[in-house]
């Protein structure tokens, strides 16, 4: 009896903890953004500051997880399948942003392309633009979001171990053949799983971008800039408009990586 209880009330405490940290907040962005009515509501979200915004966030985003990917999949290989000298240190290395403020990884990057950087010459040699520029605004988010992929490979891969794809290599199978055919069924979801992290730290990135766009509106502002900036000019409406947006694709991202925990637990079974 008292088990029941006891599970009952770490039951209700942990739904009040959701309802008050999740569903209120979200539930009040939504009726803050209709509560002047749906042709205030489209108007801000129609708003070419907004649209060129939203275009920006989706552009720097889908650059960001196609990179990361890429890269979470050649560090989980390395780290996962070789033995060689630093593989402790590049292991220590890839987990560098999440223990670095995005605000200071932003600095770092001004300290390094902007007009005081060392890289300034070369960059103006070769007439590029990082910071304050849309480039600034990829490699910052890239940095802030690269571990994600390669940590949800790394022990997946480790897991899996050599024996399979050493098997098919003393058969004669090419590396591409060994990897489409063992490996990549065996961390697909995992794979999957680090893309959908990746792509809502990327949507939502604050910090760091903040430091290197320059809030130019317009060519240097992604979704959540623009959210700030209205939210400061007191156009409240519009900015919980806007917001709704980000809302909106979280709660997709949050039912596609329940689809994909799911998949992942009845495959385990």
């Amino acid at each position: 009896m008292r088990q029941k209880v006891t599970k009952g009330i770490l039951i209700l405490l942990g739904v009040a903890f959701l309802i008050v940290m999740l569903v209120l907040p979200l539930a009040t962005v939504l009726v803050y953004a209709l509560r002047q009515g749906w042709e205030t509501f489209s108007a801000a979200i129609t708003d070419v500051y907004a649209v060129k915004a939203l275009q920006l966030t989706l552009l720097t985003t889908g650059i960001t997880v196609v990179v990361n990917t890429v890269f979470g999949l050649f560090a989980a290989w390395t780290i996962s399948k070789f033995y060689f000298r630093g593989k402790q240190a590049l292991t220590t290395l890839i987990d560098i942003p999440f223990s670095i403020s995005p605000v200071i990884a932003g600095l770092v990057f001004i300290l390094v392309f902007g007009r005081i950087g060392w890289a300034n010459p070369l960059l103006e040699a070769m007439d590029l633009k990082i910071v304050f520029a849309v480039p600034g605004i990829v490699l910052a988010t890239i940095f802030v979001t690269f571990p994600f992929v390669s940590r949800e490979l790394i022990p997946v891969m480790q897991a899996q171990g050599n024996e399979e794809e050493e098997s098919a290599a003393l058969m004669g199978a090419g590396g591409f053949t060994i990897f489409r055919k063992i490996t990549f069924p065996h961390i697909k979801w995992a794979l999957l799983y680090g893309v959908i992290l990746c792509t809502a730290r990327s949507l939502g990135e604050f910090g760091a971008v903040s430091v290197v766009s320059g809030h130019l509106r317009g060519k240097t502002n992604t979704l959540p800039l623009h959210v700030e900036i209205l939210f400061n000019e007191f156009h409240l409406t519009a900015a919980f408009a806007v917001s709704s947006i980000l809302v909106l694709i979280a709660v997709i991202i949050l039912i596609l990586r329940n689809i994909v925990e799911h998949r992942v637990k009845r495959e385990e079974r």
